[in-house]
C-alpha cells in the first residue's frame, strides 16, 4: 500500500495551453481522496499523470517512497478504473479479470483464487461466463472494478466511473466503492464532477477550478467553511446564494446592506478589526438555501433577518420545497418545509439565520467570514 505525493506538477499541452498548475497535494496511505471540479478544470488530467498516462510537464510525483515520473504505467502498482469501463466485448467476465493476471504469468490456481475472490466480494459470481454486452451498467462497472481489483495495487484511480449510470444506480454503486475502499483498505483517487459523488465518499475533498487547486478539506470543512466564492458556489446543493450587500455600522454593531434590509453581522461570528476595514464597501454576502427559514416566529429575532420575497417557482422535492423567490429585484432559492405551500406570484415571508452566513470579499473573491460552527 502507499501514498502518493504530487510536488509542483504542472501539465503543459502544444501551443503553452497550460492545464495544471503547481499541484501540491500529499495522499495518505489508504486515504480515500476526490478530485471535484467542473469540466475542464484539469482534475483527470491530473489523475492520468498519477496513472501514466500523460506526461507530467513539471514537478515531482511519488508513489509510496518511488519517483514514478519515468516509469511506465504498468510498473507505477497502480489499477485504473475508467468511465466506459473499457471491457473487451470479445471475453467473458472471467477472461476480462484474469487478463492481467495472465500477462504476469501468474498460474491458473492463483489467477483462479483471485478471480474468484474479488467476483465474490462484488457480488458478481453468476456472471463470470458473460460477456459484457450482457450485462446492465451497473454490472459492467463492477467487472471493471474486479478487473482492477484482482491485480491488488497500491492504489486505485477512478476516471468518473458512475457518469453512465441512472441515478438511482448511481446511489448504489456510491454504497459500493465507498464499501470495497473500506474492505481493501488501498489508497483510493477518484475523479468526479459530481459534488454529491464527492461529499459522500471522500475523506478529503480537492476542489479544482481552471487547472489550479482552490482548497482541499474534510466535506464537513469545504461545506462549512469554503475558502473562496468558487468552492462556495460549487458545493452544495442547490447552490448558495450570493447578494452583493454594503457593510454598515450600526448601534447594535456591524451590519450588511441589501437594499432596505440589514443582516446583522453577529459579535464573536465576525471579527470586528477585520470588518471595520470594509465599513461603506461592498461586500458579498452568502446564504445557503437551508438557512432561509420559513417560520421565522421560531427563530432567535436577535440572530435572523426577516424578509419579504415573491415566489416565482415552488418546486415540491418530497421531504422538502425548493423555493425560487426574488427579493428586491435578486432571485434567490431556499429550501423550505413541504406544509408551508408557497404559490407562485404571491409574497412569502422568510427568515435569515445571520448566524450562518458566509461574507467574501467583492475584488479578490476570498472568503472574509464563514459564520459557521457546524458542532451547533
Amino acid at each position: 500500500m502507499a501514498g502518493i505525493s504530487l510536488k509542483g506538477i504542472r501539465k503543459v499541452y502544444p501551443g503553452d495551453v497550460v492545464a495544471v498548475h503547481d499541484f501540491n497535494l500529499e495522499i495518505e496511505d489508504k486515504e480515500f481522496i476526490i478530485l471535484v471540479g467542473p469540466s475542464g478544470c484539469g482534475k483527470s488530467t491530473t489523475l492520468r499523470m498519477i496513472a501514466g498516462l500523460e506526461e507530467i510537464t513539471d514537478g515531482e510525483l511519488h508513489i509510496g517512497e518511488r519517483l514514478v515520473n519515468d516509469v511506465a504505467p504498468k510498473d507505477r502498482d497502480i489499477a485504473m478504473v475508467f468511465q466506459n469501463y473499457a471491457l473487451y466485448p470479445h471475453m467473458s467476465v472471467y477472461k476480462n479479470m484474469a487478463f492481467a493476471l495472465k500477462l504476469r504469468k501468474e498460474s491458473k490456481a492463483e489467477i483462479d483464487r483471485k478471480v474468484q475472490e474479488a467476483a465474490k466480494i462484488l457480488d458478481i459470481e453468476s456472471l463470470l461466463q458473460r460477456k459484457p454486452k450482457a450485462l446492465s451498467g451497473g454490472q459492467r462497472q463492477r467487472v471493471a472494478l474486479g478487473r482492477a481489483m484482482v491485480r491488488h495495487p497500491a492504489v486505485f484511480l477512478l476516471d468518473e466511473p458512475l457518469s453512465n449510470l441512472d441515478a438511482k444506480l448511481r446511489t448504489s454503486m456510491r454504497m459500493e466503492i465507498s464499501k470495497l475502499h473500506k474492505k481493501l483498505a488501498t489508497t483510493f483517487v477518484y475523479v468526479t464532477h459530481d459534488q454529491v459523488e464527492a461529499m459522500t465518499m471522500a475523506d478529503r475533498i480537492v476542489v479544482m477550478n481552471d487547472g489550479y487547486i482552490q482548497q482541499v478539506d474534510t466535506p464537513q470543512n469545504l461545506y462549512d467553511h469554503p475558502c473562496n466564492l468558487f468552492v462556495a458556489g460549487f458545493i452544495g446543493a442547490p447552490q448558495m446564494n450570493f447578494i452583493d450587500a454594503v457593510v454598515e455600522k450600526t448601534d447594535a454593531g456591524y451590519a450588511a446592506r441589501f437594499g432596505d434590509t440589514l443582516l446583522p453581522l453577529l459579535p464573536g461570528k465576525v471579527d470586528d478589526s477585520v470588518i471595520a476595514n470594509y465599513e461603506g464597501k461592498e461586500i458579498i454576502v452568502g446564504i445557503r438555501p437551508e438557512h432561509m427559514h420559513a417560520e421565522e416566529i421560531y427563530m432567535d429575532q436577535a440572530t435572523t433577518a426577516a424578509i419579504d420575497v415573491n415566489v416565482t417557482l415552488a418546486e415540491l422535492m418530497g421531504a422538502e420545497i425548493y423555493l425560487y423567490a426574488n427579493w428586491q429585484g435578486k432571485d434567490i432559492i431556499a429550501t423550505i418545509p413541504p406544509r408551508n405551500n408557497p404559490r407562485t406570484g404571491e409574497q412569502f415571508k422568510l427568515a435569515i439565520d445571520c448566524a450562518k452566513i458566509h461574507l467574501f470579499d467583492k475584488n479578490s473573491e476570498q472568503v472574509i467570514s464563514s459564520n459557521i460552527d457546524s458542532t451547533k
